[in-house]
């Protein structure tokens, strides 16, 4: 099975099946995760989505709405699927986050645009921008919003370079936030290299 392949009901547990794999799944999860997310200074992070992560937030989504018939299975899948990567993209969940509520408030306000800003580049190639929030718009005229999904599309040259060893940077190149980490750490290198075809 492809690591990008979509989530079909069939891959899904029951609700009681879930609960008593819960545990065990869920330190699988976050373990996986932990080689999956890039941190952009204090306050900017991208967590990078495939399979795993995904089955996670719909198995999680069904059992807090205790969702276990077929057509409310079937619109999580609808919801969440579009967030599983295509071979030839990266996909990620990009968070602005402040404890503070007034310092967040403040920061949004400065930052609209900022989730078109955020770039990953692959060495020895130009920058690659996020297209975000295919989904709905998340931003108004007043402030972005803290949450956006975002999806970095990558060439047949890219992908092969990135295989080959060139090394993964990200960034922001925004007037508000201008951020980078050159090179991403090897164990994130090597988990999204996974979520190409």
């Amino acid at each position: 099975m492809l690591a990008m392949e979509k989530l079909s009901k069939q891959d899904l547990h029951t609700l009681e099946t879930y609960a008593q794999i819960r545990p065990q799944f869920r330190s699988e999860v976050l373990a996986h995760k932990k080689n999956r997310i890039v941190r952009l200074g204090d306050h900017a992070t991208l967590y990078f989505e495939d399979r795993m992560t995904i089955q996670y937030q719909i198995q999680e989504m069904l059992r807090v709405e205790r969702i276990f018939e077929a057509p409310g299975i079937q619109e999580e899948l609808d919801a969440y699927n579009p967030l599983i990567p295509d071979g030839t993209n990266l996909k990620a969940t990009f968070m602005l986050e402040y404890d503070d509520v007034k310092e967040r408030r403040q920061a949004l306000a400065k930052m609209i645009g900022i989730e078109d800003k955020v770039w990953v580049q692959i060495e020895g190639f130009g920058p690659v921008f996020a297209i975000a929030d295919e989904d709905l718009e998340r931003e108004t005229e007043e402030k972005t919003s803290s949450v956006h999904f975002v999806r970095f599309e990558f060439t047949a040259a890219m992908i092969s370079a990135a295989k080959s060893g060139a090394a993964i940077n990200i960034g922001i190149d925004h007037p508000a936030c201008s951020l980078k980490v050159e090179p991403i750490a090897d164990n994130i290198r090597r988990s999204l290299l996974g979520d190409f075809s």
